[in-house]
C-alpha cells in the first residue's frame, strides 16, 4: 500500500470512528512554539521493555521513531495504536520505529495489555514496549498534557513534532514526510 492509499484508509477509518462517536472529534493542537523549544533537545529513554531486555532510545539511532505514551484502557490510545501498528508494518523497512511506553499506574494493565498483544498480532507485528514506572526506568519526555501523547524524533532523536491527544489526519502526513528517504 503507498503512501496515498494508507492515509485513505486511515481518514475513511476516522471518519468511521468519528461518526460513531468513539473518538471526540476535537483534540487538542500540536503547540507550535513548546515544539520548536524542544526540537533542539535530544530526547531519551532507558528501560526494560515488556519481556525483560534493555531497551534504550540509542538502538534506534538512525530511525525517525514515534514514541507513543499511552494507557491499556483509553479508547483513543487504542485506536490510535492500531493505526500507528498498520503505519509500522508498512514502513519499518524505511528505517521507522514505534516505541510504546505504557503510562498505567498499575503494572498489571500494562501485563494485559502485552498478553492480548502476544495472542492477536504475530510477533514481527509487535512494536517494543516499556512501562514507565518500572523501576530503572528513565526519560526525558517530561509531564504529559494528555494520554495518549506522541513524540515523533527524528533520526538523531530531536523532535519533530508532538501531538497531546489522538493523532490527526496531518499527523500521518508528517509523520511519512519525516521518514528518511
Amino acid at each position: 500500500m503507498d503512501r496515498r492509499d494508507f492515509i485513505k484508509s486511515t481518514i475513511a477509518g476516522l471518519t468511521v470512528t468519528l461518526s460513531s462517536g468513539a473518538v471526540s472529534a476535537s483534540a487538542p493542537k500540536v503547540d507550535q512554539k513548546k515544539a520548536d523549544q524542544k526540537k533542539a533537545e535530544v530526547f531519551q529513554l532507558h528501560g526494560t521493555d515488556v519481556y525483560g531486555k534493555p531497551l534504550d532510545l540509542k538502538d534506534f539511532a538512525g530511525r525517525t521513531v514515534l514514541v507513543s505514551f499511552f494507557t491499556f484502557d483509553c479508547s483513543a490510545c487504542s485506536h490510535d495504536l492500531q493505526l500507528m501498528r498498520d503505519f509500522y508494518l508498512r514502513n519499518v523497512k524505511k528505517n521507522f520505529v514505534l516505541l510504546g511506553v505504557n503510562v498505567d499506574q498499575n503494572k498489571k494493565a500494562l501485563d494485559d495489555y502485552n498478553e492480548a498483544a502476544t495472542f492477536a498480532y504475530p510477533k514481527d507485528q509487535r512494536f517494543p514496549t516499556v512501562w514507565r514506572f518500572a523501576p530503572g526506568h528513565t526519560d526525558s519526555f517530561g509531564k504529559l498534557n494528555a494520554t495518549p501523547s506522541h513524540f515523533v524524533l527524528n533520526s538523531k532523536h530531536q523532535l519533530m513534532f508532538r501531538r497531546d491527544g489522538a493523532f490527526q489526519p496531518d499527523d500521518w502526513d508528517n509523520l511519512y514526510l519525516s521518514l528518511p528517504s
